[in-house]
């Protein structure tokens, strides 16, 4: 049975389609960047491509993703002053970003729910922070800690649309309505971030990792998501 949040969001959706509809307008679309220029490294952290399946993109539609693992290798200085490589074994951190540079013919961000890993995982905890970047802006943000059996993973996931980030996905629908109706723009991303939980580490030290590489990676999103 569907939930009345559900029916208030689709009302609102199908609200802002018939007014946009009733127009005549195209979305005003902001220039941005492709995400596949996002920088391949921040501070210690390099990155792969990690290739989306056919399967994956047709559930996400039509939008622009990026798709990676950054893995951490911390270094350190000799008394010569030269830089080697520690061998200490740090928790990779995935990071995905969806932009969708329309919303109007339905394409939808989704829910955590929708987009946190699937067949087996369940929510164990979850709540909304706010994280402040390198430069000091502030990222308000959901915080979640999922679950496979043994497996924990602790993960950051918010929306952001015209430099507003937003953690519920109710009110990211509203926000949209809103600027679909005053701006004529119903561009928008969902940015998740994602380090798993090892045995042999704290709760804390996996929540501090993602959040430390998301307050390196933050500063950079206005370039591939518009404000």
């Amino acid at each position: 049975m569907r939930s009345p949040r559900f029916w208030v969001v689709l009302l609102l959706l199908s609200s802002t389609l018939f007014v946009l509809q009733s127009r005549g307008d195209a979305d005003r679309i902001p220039p941005s960047q492709p995400l596949s220029q996002m920088p391949e490294r921040f501070g210690n952290w390099s990155a792969q491509d990690v290739p989306l399946t056919d399967d994956t993109l047709a559930v996400l539609g039509k939008g622009d993703f990026l798709n990676r693992i950054y893995t951490n290798e911390p270094s350190a200085e000799t008394s010569s002053g030269a830089s080697i490589v520690r061998h200490e074994h740090v928790p990779p951190i995935s990071l995905f970003i969806g932009y969708f540079a329309s919303q109007r013919t339905g394409q939808t961000m989704h829910s955590p729910q929708n987009c946190l890993p699937g067949a087996g995982w369940t929510f164990d905890a979850q709540k909304y922070s706010t994280i402040q970047d390198i430069n000091g802006k502030n990222y308000k943000v959901g915080e979640y800690l999922i679950s496979n059996g043994d497996t924990k993973q602790f993960v950051i996931y918010w929306y952001q649309a015209h430099g507003r980030s937003i953690p519920n996905e109710y009110k990211a629908k509203m926000f949209m309505v809103a600027d679909a109706i005053r701006t004529n723009r119903t561009d928008g991303a969902l940015v998740r971030v994602i380090t798993q939980v090892m045995p042999s580490e704290s709760f804390e030290t996996a929540r501090t990792r993602a959040i430390h590489f998301t307050q390196e990676m933050a500063p950079t999103l206005p370039r591939f998501i518009p404000d």
